[in-house]
């Protein structure tokens, strides 16, 4: 007689098919958990801002067998100009000067084709539930009891937070999102607008102290452009401009008197259908998990686009949580993942630090001194934030399993 002996794969739930959540759920996959998504939009989302993939996440694409998907994807942003508040040319230069990237090996591209990348790894070997959430989390000693606002109810061994800088289950398992996050003095809002300006594959940034406004093309015959109104605030604005309407007022009055094609933008702004209001900030948490329920990407240690390294901290912590719990129990490895990756996501938020906000100088003085930087074309960047990118090496977690 022969004993066969089997084993039930763990069964796990991640909320939010972000970037984070993709790519959790490919690794958990790959590492022989039953991986179930649930996002609360009706499908995984398109569009957005443009984002950097960069120094260690490049690796983790790499090996998800993504990267010349994202390098044929790649926007090859070719100039970068900035301009002073009448509209004159202050200097034009590579964008590397200003982002500090490694030419030819990092890479930006639409955040609709990184998630479409994503899925296209995960799709046929996860559960998606789209159009639904969590409602309530209930954590015993056998799993995570969950409750979806659809009605559905199912228990899970694991639970996995991907849900954002806004995450509802950070909230569950911390508290509101006031006690965690790291206000960085700024506002923004971004949307996309009508091409008029003849605009290919550029940036073309306008400055006065303490504001900021930017159009970008990614490709060479787009018939939209990302434009982005960026201003300081020292105090966070939610609860003077809790609705979007009032939002949309304060960004108005902030630009009011601003020139370049700032008053177009503004009138744009009003009739974007995609138009995304939000501070900037980071997510600085004690610990990353809670019993049987753990946090990645923006849920977790947002660094604010500042940094840059949103997307890459995203790839880099699905990775290394997934592959931490790949042998060992739920405790064990949340520790090994707070462990192996707290240094990495500590360094990058750093770069907010490291000259992070340099372009958007809020004094005329600041202004003045990032202008002649500029024109002698010396980086914005320094040594910091290249070594930050790649500051984790990979541990082989597949050789272990």
């Amino acid at each position: 007689m022969t004993n066969i002996h089997t084993t039930r794969k763990r069964e796990v739930l991640v909320s939010g098919a972000s970037v984070a959540g993709l790519a959790l759920a490919y690794w958990l996959n790959r590492h022989g958990f039953a991986v179930t998504v649930v996002e609360k939009a009706a499908t995984v989302r398109n569009g957005g801002y443009p984002i950097d993939v960069r120094g260690t996440a490049l690796d983790v694409a790499e090996r998800m067998g993504i990267l010349p998907r994202l390098r044929d994807a790649h926007v090859d942003l070719r100039r970068m100009t900035f301009l002073d508040g009448d509209g004159s040319q202050v200097a034009s230069v590579s964008p590397g000067t200003v982002t500090g990237d490694t030419e030819g090996r990092d890479l930006e591209v639409r955040r609709g084709d990184l998630s479409d990348a994503l899925h296209a790894t995960v799709r046929d070997d996860a559960e998606f539930l789209f159009g639904d959430s969590i409602d309530i989390l209930d954590q015993s000693g056998h799993g995570v009891d969950v409750t979806f606002r659809g009605g559905a109810r199912r228990t899970f061994d694991l639970v996995f937070g991907a849900d954002g800088m806004h995450s509802r289950t950070r909230e569950r398992l911390f508290g509101p999102e006031h006690l965690f996050d790291r206000y960085l003095g700024y506002c923004f809002a971004v949307f996309t607008m009508r091409n008029t300006f003849g605009l290919s594959r550029e940036l073309v940034m306008w400055n006065t102290p303490g504001r900021a406004a930017a159009l970008y093309a990614t490709g060479d015959d787009d018939d939209q452009v990302h434009a982005f109104l960026n201003f300081a605030r020292p105090r966070r604005p939610f609860d003077e401009f809790p609705t979007p309407d009032a939002q949309q007022d304060l960004v108005a009055s902030v630009f009011a008197d601003a020139g370049w094609e700032v008053p177009g933008m503004l009138a744009a702004m009003r009739e974007a259908d995609d138009l995304f209001f939000d501070t900037v900030a980071q997510i600085r948490l004690p610990r990353w998990s809670s019993g049987r329920v753990a946090l990645v990407g923006d849920a977790a240690y947002a660094p604010s686009f500042l940094t840059g390294q949103g997307t890459s901290l995203a790839l880099v912590g699905a990775y290394m949580l997934a592959g931490s719990l790949a042998n060992q129990d739920h405790a064990a490895g949340f520790a090994a993942y707070e462990r192996d990756t707290r240094a990495f996501v500590t360094q990058n938020q750093g770069l907010v630090d490291e000259g992070g906000a340099s372009l958007f100088p809020t004094t005329a003085e600041a202004l003045e001194q990032r202008n002649d930087r500029l024109r002698g074309l010396t980086s914005l960047r320094g040594a910091e934030a290249l070594s930050a990118h790649s500051a984790l090496t990979l541990p082989d977690f597949m050789s272990l399993t």
